[in-house]
């Protein structure tokens, strides 16, 4: 017997009846704004899997506890899903705290770029980093992550920018999911910027990618999704689209880095290719809007990279009043957020984007789990998905989440069925 119940617990949050029937799930519009919880509730935990959850007035293990359960009193505590972060670039080599001042003394995110800073100094940094080093790198992040209240996480290449750091980078993700117990997706984002070496000549990087590195990543089945920098000084939608329909004859789903410095038109060119998510948006309008609705294309908010570079935040607000899903990700990267706590992010996402509590913790959990395919396994409290989820801190209620931001809350997590040690 391997089981898990916790008693007595204050609040559990986001708990949703099992639908059989369901290809997926996720929140959209006025949808976003309701949390469904119990107070003074029980849940166990059976070979891996959530088997029962209800008030303890009807819990079944009062007294007939099966043999060999751990059980965890979590009076005055919250017991939440684990976190679904969908959108990070975690492995990288180095950091670039030298660029953080750069920022202070007023250069842009271009200016940095065009002087080989950006994407182009991780790119070297990470040439010059073993893998064993850049799994070991990682894996600092990895821990941290976990520490936060996060089970599942979408990882990103794209500081390689050539074939063998590419699949570097790929294989190090791979490793993070075969030994961590964080769930994990992988993207491949070759088009993530254009080499030094391919300055003037990006058609003909863009065909590297398409010819060379889509083929040996789908061979060694190192990745479930392309994703492409289509912006302004970036890739163009041109590119993007080519990127994209090669990458489909191989299965890899396309998501998006869109309109996070202008009107790219990375929105309607990542609806159009079936993208899973399209990702920034701080730029957006009426006719992202259009596009998007309808669709099942989830649209990815990035707080932290948009308070790190001191840019306008997404228009969250006006996105879920029009009826549009919304998901949260720490984007946690070297050069625009060197972080990757989603309580943060919550919180940005309540003062700076007018999003509510329930709606910032729907949009970083069940959004953030279909936004990587996962939202039948992960993202809510629902019998038999996997149980990834943690215990917090005694809080006075969820909203507390949000709210205290900088006070360490996540007491226990337990992932896969299992209490993690950190």
């Amino acid at each position: 017997m391997n089981g898990i119940l916790i008693e007595n617990i204050k609040q559990l949050v986001q708990v949703r009846k099992t639908d059989p029937g369901k290809t997926s799930s996720f929140c959209r519009g006025k949808d976003m704004s309701r949390l469904p919880y119990i107070d003074n509730a029980w849940l166990f935990i059976r070979d891996g899997v959530i088997d029962g959850f209800g008030p303890m007035d009807s819990c079944p293990y009062t007294e007939d506890i099966p043999l060999g359960t751990k059980i965890i009193d979590a009076t005055g505590k919250c017991v939440f899903p684990s976190f679904c972060d969908c959108h990070t670039h975690l492995v990288y080599a180095g950091s670039r705290e030298k660029e953080f001042a750069d920022k202070i003394r007023g250069l842009s995110y271009r200016e940095i770029a065009a002087r080989g800073g950006g994407i182009l100094n991780s790119a070297a940094l990470l040439h010059q980093t073993s893998e064993d080093a850049l799994f070991e790198q990682s894996l600092v992040r990895v821990r941290e992550l976990i520490r936060f209240g996060t089970g599942a996480v979408e990882i990103k290449s794209g500081y390689g920018l050539t074939v063998e750091d590419e699949l570097k980078m790929l294989r190090v993700i791979r490793r993070i999911g075969e030994e961590t117990p964080l769930t994990v997706k992988a993207t491949f984002m070759g088009a993530h910027a254009v080499p030094a070496q391919y300055k003037g000549r990006q058609s003909e990087y863009v065909d590297l990618v398409i010819d060379r590195m889509i083929p040996m990543v789908a061979a060694e089945n190192l990745a479930q999704y392309v994703d492409v920098f289509c912006e302004t000084g970036f890739f163009t939608v041109e590119d993007t689209e080519r990127i994209f329909t090669a990458a489909l004859k191989y299965g890899l789903r396309p998501r998006v880095h869109a309109n996070q410095m202008d009107f790219s038109g990375g929105v309607q060119t990542g609806v159009a290719y079936g993208a899973i998510s399209v990702d920034h948006l701080e730029h957006t309008g009426p006719d992202e809007w259009e596009a998007l609705a309808g669709s099942d294309t989830m649209p990815v908010l990035l707080p932290g990279s948009t308070f790190f570079l001191k840019m306008d935040y997404a228009p969250a607000r006006e996105m879920i009043d029009r009826g549009l899903p919304v998901a949260l990700a720490s984007n946690y990267n070297p050069g625009s957020c060197p972080a990757g706590n989603l309580q943060f992010m919550m919180t940005l996402a309540c003062l700076k984007m007018k999003m509510t509590p329930e709606e910032a913790i729907n949009a970083a959990t069940i959004n953030g789990s279909h936004a990587m395919d996962l939202s039948l396994r992960f993202g809510s409290i629902e019998v038999g998905k996997t149980a990834n989820l943690f215990v917090t801190v005694p809080i006075p209620s969820y909203e507390y989440f949000a709210y205290a931001f900088t006070s360490p809350l996540v007491e226990t997590t337990i992932l896969n069925g299992k209490i993690t040690e950190q």
